[in-house]
């Protein structure tokens, strides 16, 4: 059985083990604005999504995963589709997120019906790294 919950303090730790990448004081406005997700399946998390604001008022998914023991099970695609609907019903009509151009996520978003939309190049020094792709959904 699965189910997709606002992130908790609770979450804390398995977030953690997820997502290196987001600063604590983040993960506290993620709790406080519901703008994370932690999905469960018999009761264990197993993924997460966060997202934030983009211009302050498009929903850009910034970390979708799937715990490396569970994927390939049709999780990523549950959660995202939790998200859309979830801003879909708080009156979003577009979503974005994004990729480098080397991952293959780019792959899994346009299968649900993500389309290009444009990247970003990266060449400061200290900051390279492939083009960050972005990608886009009307809801």
């Amino acid at each position: 059985m699965t189910k997709i919950e606002y992130v908790k303090k609770e979450d804390k730790e398995f977030w953690y083990k997820l997502d290196n990448h987001l600063p604590e004081a983040e993960f506290e406005k993620k709790i406080r604005d519901k703008q994370g997700y932690v999905l469960y399946v018999n009761e264990k998390p197993v993924g997460i999504l966060r997202y934030n604001l983009f211009w302050d008022n498009t929903p850009f998914c910034t970390l979708l995963f799937i715990d490396w023991n569970e994927q390939k099970k049709g999780y990523g695609s549950l959660l995202i589709n939790h998200w859309e609907n979830d801003m879909k019903h708080q009156g979003y009509g577009i979503v974005l997120t994004s990729t480098q151009v080397d991952e293959s996520a780019q792959h899994f978003y346009r299968k649900l019906g993500y389309q290009d939309c444009g990247g970003i190049i990266m060449n400061l020094s200290g900051y390279e790294q492939p083009m960050e792709m972005f990608l886009c959904k009307s809801l």
